[in-house]
């Protein structure tokens, strides 16, 4: 009901023929908006070089000096453990929070930092329909409500990122920078993170993870070919990418780490080759002509690395011929060999040979060193099938993205989501970093419907290892008949997989954890009693002594401390009965927490007797502070070595 916004009119004008000018900045109510940088539109229309601001190479956008404050602001936030919806919770070493990830990864700092890892992530896209998180600490919710103008039922700071604003770049970056800063704490210095986007925001993240882990630590762009569209314009389009940054690169040169994968048709090949030997009647070269044969009939299932290897030899297994030539001369690379039946030595290669002379004699030695009829010919080097199953992991594969959204939806009797990870090629990339740490910590928050932990489970069963997740959702709501948020299809998927995964590998599996704890981002549990005495009536007076909400148990209590300590949110914890009050013990009386409404000093005497490590109470469970002071005398004498607070 209004006349045409001519500004938008004009910067769109610009756009056509300057397009290097348009930029975002912030408007009055701080969302982002196309604007004009008009430096570089003088710079377009002038002949000589423009003053104008320092330049300098970077990424910056509007909202990124208030990313990094919402990375380093406080919350008044805790984890509340919700039993009905674990599986295994006593036992299990994993964990599932639901709640904004933001405030999840600040709750994680104490108690994870250093300890992860590997962080797997595909965050949103940012296609124009996608959600994105908006961060302000510094507003109410009432404020917040006024100013974007709507009520979200999914969490306070959880907004739709529409069609109008959606493709503006800068609230992508602030959603991502802050997270990316915090999640980097966790990392261990051999830690990698994995972060799946595709061509929206490929380039401007590149850029984002060089600045928060540093361009040297970059280690890989992975193409993934995960569909196509022939009915595309221009390419088939269907590529995603994964970017992939080291915590310490340095790190993982001095370990020498490598990551391998198995050369694809490798194990059928040997049976086809053992097979052949035994028909061909221990004949070398029937066996080689009958192996060539089916190699050249399976050679669309096999990599280029297993179809080269088309020879038998006198011991049955097949092998490839290599050359022996040195990429480039050194000292000890040129020298004469003899050949062993004229004794004359061998043409040599032009560069001269591979190995030193040591090393080529344990080679002929071994029988790796291929002859000729005599010494004018070069030997070759033999490379044997069965020592090379694994090759350097390849930066580009295709994988259909439709077949692990039909695995979801056959295991969940139900197209609730329609889009998920791949299963099969998380456990490739987490087997790949985690090959020589199978008890590794895998952290993936953007959860989605659990892809990652069911990867982790797959993995763990294959290799016997204990690997651990860590999954972070947001509450976010979705409508359908059998679910009511991402959460609860998240945590249904685990427990089906878990079910699944230890049917498939039968009586082995009973050791195999797949379980997980249930967690919350819940407000504190603490009672906020920060009133000045004018502000306090008679009847609001009992309200005050309590510092615990009303609705909180023992065990939300003891998951605080675990959080406020940085203790494992994984231990296990015991219910026991000291002086006939209830107490929780974590890791075999590691810590002990006892939350009753009154402390005697016999309970104190009988929990400081155990000689824990750690003790905690209720500051209000002591009736004066001559009592609380009593109890950290008790300790003092009994057992000095405990450290003791109270809430």
């Amino acid at each position: 009901m209004t006349s045409p916004d001519l500004t938008d009119a004009n910067i769109s004008k610009l756009a056509e023929l300057f397009p290097t000018v348009v930029t975002e900045t912030t408007s009055a109510d701080g969302s982002a908006k196309s604007t004009i940088d008009f430096d570089l539109l003088r710079q377009e229309l002038s002949d000589h070089i423009v003053e104008g601001p320092q330049e300098r190479y970077q990424l910056d956008w509007p909202g990124k000096r208030a990313a990094a404050f919402a990375a380093n602001a406080p919350i008044a936030k805790t984890l509340r453990p919700v039993r009905e919806e674990s599986v295994d919770f006593d036992t299990t070493k994993n964990l599932f929070i639901e709640g904004d990830n933001l405030e999840a990864l600040k709750l994680l700092q104490e108690s994870y930092l250093g300890k992860i890892k590997l962080i797997y992530i595909d965050p949103p896209y940012n296609t124009g329909n996608d959600f994105v998180y908006e961060d302000d600490f510094a507003e109410s919710s009432a404020e917040y409500l006024a100013r974007s103008g709507q009520k979200s039922e999914t969490g306070e700071r959880f907004v739709a990122n529409a069609e109008s604003n959606g493709r503006f770049h800068s609230d992508w970056l602030s959603m991502m920078y802050s997270r990316m800063k915090l999640a980097r704490n966790l990392l261990s210095d051999d830690g990698l993170v994995i972060v799946a986007i595709a061509d929206h925001e490929h380039g401007n993240l590149r850029i984002l993870l060089d600045e928060v882990f540093g361009r040297d630590n970059f280690l890989a762009n992975i193409v993934w070919q995960g569909g196509s569209k022939n009915d595309a314009r221009f390419t088939s389009q269907g590529l995603d990418y994964m970017l992939i940054y080291a915590r310490n690169i340095s790190r993982l040169i001095d370990d020498d780490v490598r990551w391998t994968e198995p050369k694809k048709g490798h194990a059928r090949v040997m049976d086809v080759a053992r097979e052949i030997w035994e028909a061909s009647g221990h004949d070398a070269v029937a066996a080689t002509s009958a192996f060539r044969k089916r190699l050249r009939e399976m050679r669309s299932e096999l990599e280029p690395a297993v179809f080269r290897y088309d020879q038998i030899d006198d011991s049955g297994r097949p092998f490839q011929s290599d050359n022996l030539a040195k990429p480039s001369a050194t000292g000890t690379s040129r020298y004469d060999l003899a050949h062993p039946v004229t004794g004359l030595p061998v043409k040599m290669p032009k560069e001269g040979w591979r190995f030193s002379p040591t090393t080529m004699a344990d080679r002929i030695a071994q029988g790796k060193i291929i002859f000729g009829p005599d010494h004018t010919s070069t030997p070759r080097l033999k490379r044997h099938l069965d020592e090379m199953d694994t090759q350097a992991i390849k930066p580009v594969f295709t994988q259909e993205r439709a077949s692990a959204a039909y695995a979801l939806k056959k295991l969940l009797n139900s197209d609730v989501f329609p889009y998920t990870k791949d299963v099969d090629v998380l456990a490739k990339w987490i087997s790949a970093v985690t090959q020589s740490d199978r008890d590794a910590v895998i952290l993936d928050f953007f959860a989605g419907s659990g892809s990652t932990g069911h990867a982790v489970m797959r993995l763990n069963a294959a290799d016997n290892g204990n690997r651990r997740f860590i999954l972070v959702q947001l509450d976010e709501t979705i409508e359908h008949a059998d679910y009511g948020s991402i959460p609860d299809v998240a945590r249904e998927r685990l427990r089906r997989a878990g079910v699944q995964v230890k049917t498939e590998i039968g009586q082995h599996g009973s050791e195999l954890d797949v379980g997980f704890r249930s967690l919350h981002v819940a407000t504190s549990n603490m009672v906020d009693t920060h009133a000045t005495a004018d502000d306090l009536v008679q009847a609001a007076l009992s309200d005050a002594i309590r510092s615990v909400k009303p609705d909180r148990t023992d065990e939300d209590l003891l998951f605080q401390v675990l959080l406020d300590w940085g203790l494992d949110l994984t231990e296990t914890i015991d219910l026991k009965s000291i002086s006939g009050q209830q107490v929780l013990s974590v890791a075999d009386d590691s810590l002990i927490a006892c939350f009753a409404a009154e402390v005697s000093v016999e309970l104190v005497q009988e929990i400081a007797i155990l000689h824990p490590l750690r003790a905690v109470f209720l500051d209000s469970s002591f009736a004066t502070d001559a009592t609380r002071i009593n109890a950290e005398q008790v300790f003092r004498e009994v057992s000095p070595e405990t450290e003791v607070r109270t809430i």
